[in-house]
């Protein structure tokens, strides 16, 4: 009698299975094959490079700076990057050792769950919250713990609202500040609300400081590092792509306790090796001769910000205003759509695509993400696209 064939194992990882794909490119897939379309869904700004962060890099390229460079990234920038993060917040880190470039923030997010998490430990992270938070937890061999956040809280986090999700494998929190979808920002009094739950309960804080120098409050950026004993248990993650419009150039850099740094740069070394040379020279430029353009861009993204959540309100989707980034989160509830029933049928009908809010978790539900990275009059026709289409699908109507 023949025996039944050894059933095959699976080719793909449990793990990366679990994982679910981006409801971003999801989207945009569709996107790509629909003419004509106003795209307030890419989270990337609309600006060039300023032409003397690529004249320097062209110059590098030039000169045959073509190798790799140390796998913490150049000393020149390290030193450089340490300079300008004493200078804007008052905050030292070592060059030499608290320091490490990396190919993008993401890389940097990736680097630091693997460095800090064991198998089973948990992350806890505000919710709506960037996609890529759970699956780099869950490829970490960690479990994501998302605290929802409300409208009437201008999506700020409760510290209380974290408090509840804590328990005894509790290992890392991670805050996205500004936020991205929400544009929400902390300010002091809640960040001071969470440092002082990290020290109550030996946490270590992933400060996604991305979009610090997006920030229209007149407060500012709150730092999470420089806040009182933060520095030692804060990994700051942070970049380039937003400030500097230097997206495809990926670099990025982390900033933490000399512990930390090494335990990333042992799985850096073997995975990346080091950031782009060329993107690492241009990155010294943007730092050293580059505030005037980053004060310029957020003039303009303060600029469009003002009319799209105006816009918003006045076609009567009820909106927040952003303190940070460059989105905007209207709640679509007048609508009575689902977000992905929304954000489709707004591209079918008017050809205007924006990122369904529960790509970022259940508590995105009933909101959508527009990014104003997008010229006036993109924006301008947007608005008018929309109030059409919410128009004819306002419930009753």
């Amino acid at each position: 009698m023949t025996e039944p064939p050894t059933p095959r194992r699976s080719r793909v990882s449990q793990r990366a299975a679990d994982i679910p794909p981006s409801g971003i490119r999801k989207f945009f897939d569709l996107l790509a094959s629909t003419e004509g379309v106003i795209s307030l869904g890419v989270g990337e700004p609309d600006f060039t490079t300023p032409w003397h962060i690529r004249e320097v890099a062209i110059d590098s390229i030039e000169r045959g700076h073509t190798h790799y460079t140390s796998n913490l990234g150049t000393l020149e920038l390290r030193r450089e990057l340490s300079a300008y993060l004493e200078r804007l917040y008052g905050v030292s880190y070592d060059p030499n050792t608290e320091l490490l470039i990396t190919t993008g923030v993401s890389e940097g997010l990736d680097l630091s769950l693997r460095a800090i998490i064991d198998p089973g430990d948990e992350v806890v992270s505000p919710e709506p919250s960037y996609v890529a938070y759970f699956p780099v937890v869950h490829m970490a061999g960690g479990k994501f713990v998302p605290v929802p956040t409300k409208m009437e809280d201008e999506f700020r986090v409760r510290p209380e609202e974290i408090e509840r999700k804590l328990t005894d494998r509790s290992k890392g929190l991670l805050i996205n500040n500004p936020s991205n979808p929400t544009g929400s920002v902390l300010d002091m009094t809640t960040a001071e609300g969470v440092a002082d739950l990290a020290e109550k309960h030996d946490l270590i804080v992933l400060a996604d400081e991305i979009y610090d120098r997006l920030v229209y409050e007149e407060d500012g950026h709150v730092f999470f590092a420089a806040l009182t004993g933060m520095r030692d248990r804060t990994i700051t993650l942070g970049g380039f792509s937003k400030a500097y419009a230097m997206t495809g150039w990926r670099v990025g850099y982390v900033a933490a306790p000399a512990e930390i740094i090494a335990a990333m740069t042992k799985v850096h070394q073997y995975t990346m090796m080091s950031a782009p040379t060329v993107s690492q020279e241009a990155a010294v430029e943007a730092l050293r001769n580059g505030e005037s353009d980053v004060q310029t861009m957020l003039e303009a993204y303060g600029q469009r910000r003002r009319l799209l959540v105006e816009g918003l309100r006045h076609i009567g989707l009820p909106c927040v205003d952003p303190g940070g980034a460059f989105y905007a989160f209207p709640s679509i509830a007048p609508t009575g759509m689902t977000s992905e029933e929304f954000a489709e049928k707004l591209l079918v009908e008017e050809k205007v695509a924006v990122v369904p809010g529960s790509v970022f978790g259940e508590s995105g539900e009933g909101f959508v993400r527009c990014c104003y990275a997008a010229s006036i009059e993109d924006l301008e026709e947007a608005l008018e696209r929309m109030g059409r289409f919410v128009s004819r699908h306002r419930k009753g109507t």
